[in-house]
C-alpha cells in the first residue's frame, strides 16, 4: 500500500467506548443465564474484547470462546461460502449464546454461525459492531447493533485492509488524494 492513503476517523474511540457499555447493559437488563460470548476471529476480537468487559462492568459473568470463519479464503471478494476454520470448544446445548462479529453485510457468516450453534442446541443471539444493511444476501437481523454503517471500506477497531490498521483505537474510512476508496 502506498503512502498516498490515509484514514478519516468514522467512529471515535470515545463513541465506540459509550455503545459498548450501552449494548452491554441491554443485554444485561435480557438477564441472559450461563452465557457463552463466541467472537468470531478476526476482524472482531477488539469488539469483542472491550464488550466483554463492558459485561463485566454491567454485573455479568460471560464466558469466551471464538469461531474463526472465512467466506473469503484467499480473495477480496466474498465466495458465498463460509469454511470453518476454527469452531468452539463448549458444549452449546441447552446455552444462551450470543455472537459477536465485526460488520453484518452480506449476513451469510453470521447467518451460518447462528444456523450452526442453534443447530447444537443453542438458544442464539447476535451482536455486531456495525451494520451495512442495504448488502445484506440473506435474511438475518442481528439483535445488538453497534453502529449502522454508510457504505464505505472501514478499517480499524480489530478490522483490516491486507493485514494492516487492526490497531486503531477508533473505526476509520480509507482515503486516498482526499477522496474515500471504494467499498
Amino acid at each position: 500500500m502506498d503512502d498516498n492513503w490515509h484514514v478519516r476517523v468514522l467512529f471515535d474511540a470515545d463513541a465506540i467506548a459509550r455503545r459498548n457499555d450501552e449494548i452491554a447493559a441491554e443485554i444485561a437488563a435480557r438477564k441472559p443465564k450461563d452465557l457463552l460470548v463466541v467472537a468470531i476471529l478476526k476482524g472482531s476480537f477488539m469488539f469483542a474484547a472491550d464488550l466483554i468487559r463492558a459485561m463485566h462492568r454491567a454485573g455479568m459473568e460471560p464466558q469466551v470462546e471464538f469461531m474463526h470463519l472465512s467466506s473469503y479464503l484467499d480473495g477480496t471478494v466474498s465466495s458465498g461460502n463460509v469454511a470453518i476454520l476454527r469452531d468452539v470448544d463448549s458444549n452449546v446445548n441447552g446455552r444462551e449464546v450470543l455472537l459477536v462479529d465485526d460488520i453484518l453485510e452480506s449476513g451469510r457468516t453470521i447467518a451460518f454461525a447462528k444456523d450452526l450453534l442453534a443447530a447444537r442446541g443453542a438458544n442464539v443471539q447476535s451482536c455486531v459492531l456495525l451494520e451495512k444493511p442495504g448488502k445484506r444476501a440473506v435474511s438475518i437481523s442481528p439483535d445488538y447493533v453497534g453502529f449502522t454503517c454508510p457504505d464505505l471500506f472501514v478499517v480499524g477497531y480489530g478490522m483490516d485492509v491486507a493485514h494492516r490498521f487492526r490497531q486503531l483505537p477508533f473505526i476509520g474510512v480509507m482515503e486516498k488524494d482526499g477522496g474515500e476508496a471504494g467499498a
